[in-house]
């Protein structure tokens, strides 16, 4: 469901399939451990495999973006598909977390 890229500069988590309330509380966890670990001060989501996202899923994604900005880490999310789109949306979730249209804009603001 999950696999973790460590970069120079960067920590990049890629879920993918299904992110629901049978594997939220797990992906939650790798999150908060990825953003605390403290390796790197940027953490990207990439959201490219991600098939479906429940409001389980969608809890993980806030509640490890609040992780990070108490460590003053950046976390951001990157290639969201139209149809998870629509409910970052209709949640105004896009306004709260940072999010690019894929991996090589979000690797552009880095520089």
């Amino acid at each position: 469901m999950l696999s973790t890229l460590v970069d120079f500069q960067m920590t990049v988590i890629e879920p993918s399939g299904h992110v629901n309330a049978a594997n939220a509380s797990e992906f939650q966890d790798q999150l908060a451990k990825a953003v605390a670990s403290g390796e790197h001060s940027v953490l990207l989501v990439d959201m490219q495999q991600v098939e479906s996202l429940d409001s389980a899923g969608l809890m993980a994604l806030v509640s490890a973006l609040h992780i990070a900005q108490r460590l003053n880490r950046r976390f951001t999310l990157c290639s969201i598909t139209p149809s998870i789109r629509i409910i970052f949306e209709l949640t105004q979730l896009d306004e709260v977390f940072e999010i690019f249209e894929n991996r090589a804009a979000f690797e552009a603001s880095l520089s």
